[in-house]
């Protein structure tokens, strides 16, 4: 088995290249955070074997990186990752007039503030219990429930747990029923930080291919049936970051064949109200199977600051889950509760936003590439970015020279396992068009660098990804 140095860097994307470019591409891993500080790298001998190039290269590579702080190395024993006490440059990104497109996430709804005016005097009434909410206020769980209901998914509030956001369901679902050393199935690409958790909870992952056209269904199903994983990982609907959907068909056979081969599925549903101009609505995924597991979060209906998730789950699955909760929280803030529960009674305001400024910024997206040769927009029918083809495996080297231009753009080998998917670029289609404008500027600048064969050499940071 290869090391994880070169499953990362993808030895086909390497082959010829010279010791400075191998140099640069492990610090990039390093600075995107797909390698770890502190991770053992394999030998300069083990390296050069692996990508069948002289020893002398490889410690050559070896020789820059130390130089510039992004490894250590002891004389006659390991090499591992680390990172340059260094200031950050003017340059990097970090100034106030960086744009970061990192953060796929717009502001808030502007009916948050009224929200919270009237959820005042709902928290004011609890000030005589203990304040502490293990499953969450019936109320939001009830609200919860109905929208689960008239989506066509018979839910009731019992099958309802309130968190602290999307994220922090999958951690305590991990947490409760995760299994150490045994197979996850992932979409590939996929949100990053679900990528983390499985691999933080001990699981090995198997990808399956997602693109902006859909799912390879066979292999996806195949995948299931010959790895038997104990979870799989999906986003049906409006899929972070290629913004496909998961038709109704290959729902209930995906829900079959998981039940088939003993998978629990944990279905992230944070995208599924994102929609600009899909034209229908599946049905949830767990109106296919009782032994769904649902996430989903407000986080991009109303606000990123509101960090109000919830799961949905059997009853058995949640008495286990609320066994689990107490050993890292005892609940989710009530103020942040009270203000969901007058945010989901009016829907269909906060959808009418949602797809009103989802429709801008694709609009902006799409005029902002204009011009530029070699990419290529899919359609995007709802959900948060562009899923762009750059016609080349260039992504990590376009993210490197954004960096010059103040702009904060992770490369598509970010959302993926084994560092692939260099030819795709995530574009969030949620900041304002007079934003957006000017962040197709600079990437304007950095495509035109990178094209010319005269990047920048920027900072690649390990940046949150949502």
């Amino acid at each position: 088995m290869g090391s994880r140095l070169v499953d990362q860097l993808g030895a086909q994307h390497v082959a010829g290249a010279t010791a400075a470019a191998l140099a640069e591409r492990i610090r990039a891993l390093i600075l995107d955070g797909r390698l770890t500080v502190g991770e053992r790298l394999p030998s300069e001998r083990a390296l050069a074997l692996e990508l069948r190039r002289s020893r002398s290269t490889t410690t050559r590579v070896y020789g820059l990186l130390e130089t510039d702080g992004y490894v250590t190395r002891l004389h006659g024993g390991s090499t591992r990752v680390a990172l340059p006490n260094v200031a950050p440059s003017a340059s990097s990104g970090d100034d106030e007039s960086a744009i970061d497109l990192s953060i796929a996430s717009m502001d808030s709804t502007p009916g948050l503030y009224d929200a919270t005016v009237r959820s005042l005097p709902r928290l004011a009434a609890m000030r005589g219990t203990s304040g502490y909410s293990l499953q969450g206020l019936p109320e939001l769980r009830h609200a919860v429930a109905q929208r689960f209901t008239r989506r066509g998914v018979d839910t009731d509030a019992d099958e309802i747990i309130i968190t602290s956001g999307a994220l922090n369901a999958v951690n305590l679902i991990l947490a409760a029923m995760g299994r150490r050393g045994e197979r996850a199935l992932v979409e590939q690409p996929t949100f990053p930080h679900a990528l983390e958790a499985l691999h933080r909870h001990g699981y090995r992952l198997v990808p399956t291919p997602v693109d902006a056209d859909g799912w390879d269904h066979r292999h996806f199903t195949d995948t299931l049936l010959r790895s038997r994983p104990h979870v799989a990982y999906l986003i049906p609907d409006f899929h972070n970051p290629t913004g496909a959907t998961l038709p109704e068909p290959e729902r209930a056979r995906i829900a079959t064949t998981a039940r088939s081969s003993g998978t629990r599925l944990i279905v992230d549903e944070t995208t599924t109200e994102l929609d600009i101009d899909r034209g229908s609505s599946p049905l949830p995924m767990a109106a296919f199977s009782p032994e769904v597991i649902t996430v989903g979060s407000m986080s991009k209906i109303a606000w990123g600051g509101m960090r109000v998730g919830w799961i949905r789950a059997d009853r058995a699955v949640i008495t286990r889950l609320l066994a689990t909760r107490p050993s890292f929280e005892l609940g989710t803030a009530l103020l942040e509760q009270c203000i969901a529960v007058e945010l989901l009674s009016d829907m269909p305001s906060l959808t009418d936003h949602v797809r009103t400024r989802l429709r801008a910024g694709r609009a902006a997206v799409a005029e902002g590439l204009i011009g530029l040769e070699g990419i290529t927009m899919p359609p995007t029918p709802g959900g948060l970015s562009a899923w762009v083809d750059l016609g080349a495996p260039i992504s990590t080297s376009l993210s490197l020279a954004a960096r010059s231009h103040g702009l904060v753009l992770p490369p598509g080998p970010r959302f993926t396992t084994g560092g692939v998917l260099e030819r795709r670029l995530r574009i969030p289609i949620t900041l304002p068009p007079e934003r957006t404008a000017e962040a197709m500027n600079r990437l304007r600048l950095a495509w035109d660098e990178v094209r010319h064969g005269s990047p920048q050499r920027g900072e690649l940071r390990h940046e949150a990804v949502v």
